[in-house]
């Protein structure tokens, strides 16, 4: 019997590779989900080629996926929200497959699907009410709340998908990325999202006001970077990733969220680490959706 080659072993390696991250991102009902997602017949939010399809199908998403968490941990009332209701802590890759279904569906599903599942997430958002630590109410259908989230996460999908995407977009895409995610935001109810990435910029700072630093943003911060729920063999590369999601985040963001800024070994290390990263999960799942 021949001695496996060095192409067959790399190309076991790169499925299970695949399958244990697609395992991981899109939880046991992936295959059948993936399968209806790509495959029923039917019109299209965005067409094929479109940049939000572009930004959403590359491995980017892991690093912008993490910075738009701690992004949108700052804002007190949407982070005492996630801590009353999601089960973030206590189900994490629960809720990852849930917010990873949602982004496949409106990106890549039918329109009919879509605009089941954006009712369907506006219905849970009915329940979603409360009284935040400094006794603010809260309530996930706030247009205004609704607007944060959606910015903190179009802001860090573009940013790690310029830093670590295979094709950056340029200007035209951008703005195009941004108009064309800011119509799942209106379907969701938030009112006047950005339409350009000079609108995304102008809103994000808008917010600024209103963040502030909390117990439970920090604590998010230390579950998501020092204490994630992984082996210990997998722990390395999301450390890679996290990182790399920290070192794209603004300035006054990791102040308040007490992250270090390290200029030189972000520029020299936590750069390579996280491209080295991206394309690695790349490779691993070309070929797999």
């Amino acid at each position: 019997m021949n001695a496996p080659s060095l192409s067959s072993l790399l190309q076991d390696v790169r499925t299970n590779l695949g399958d244990a991250l697609f395992a991981r991102v899109a939880g046991p009902e992936g295959p059948h989900r993936r399968e209806r997602v790509h495959d029923s017949d039917g019109p299209r939010w965005f067409p094929e080629g479109s940049p939000i399809r572009h930004v959403h199908a590359d491995a980017s998403m892991f690093i912008g996926g993490i910075r738009a968490l701690l992004m949108q941990s700052l804002h007190p009332l949407a982070m005492a929200g996630v801590a009353d209701h999601s089960g973030f802590q206590g189900d994490p890759w629960g809720r990852l497959q849930r917010t990873s279904y949602f982004l496949a569906v409106t990106t890549f599903g039918t329109a009919a699907d879509a605009e089941r599942m954006v009712a369907a997430v506006r219905k849970v958002h009915q329940n979603v009410v409360g009284t935040a630590p400094d006794g603010r109410p809260y309530a996930a259908s706030d247009p205004h709340l609704l607007r944060w989230v959606h910015v903190a996460e179009a802001d860090s999908f573009l940013v790690a998908h310029q830093r670590y995407g295979a094709e950056p977009l340029d200007q035209s895409g951008r703005d195009t990325y941004v108009a064309q995610i800011a119509r799942v935001a209106e379907a969701l109810g938030v009112e006047d999202p950005p339409r350009t990435e000079a609108e995304l910029h102008q809103q994000l700072q808008g917010y600024r006001p209103e963040l502030a630093t909390t117990p439970a943003a920090r604590d998010t911060a230390r579950f998501l970077l020092l204490n994630p729920p992984l082996p210990l063999l997998a722990r390395p590369p999301y450390g890679g990733l996290a990182a790399s999601a920290v070192a794209t985040m603004p300035l006054w963001a990791r102040r308040m969220l007490w992250l270090p800024y390290l200029p030189v070994t972000e520029r020299l290390l936590v750069r390579t680490t996280g491209t080295a990263l991206t394309k690695t999960i790349r490779w691993a799942m070309v070929g797999d959706r």
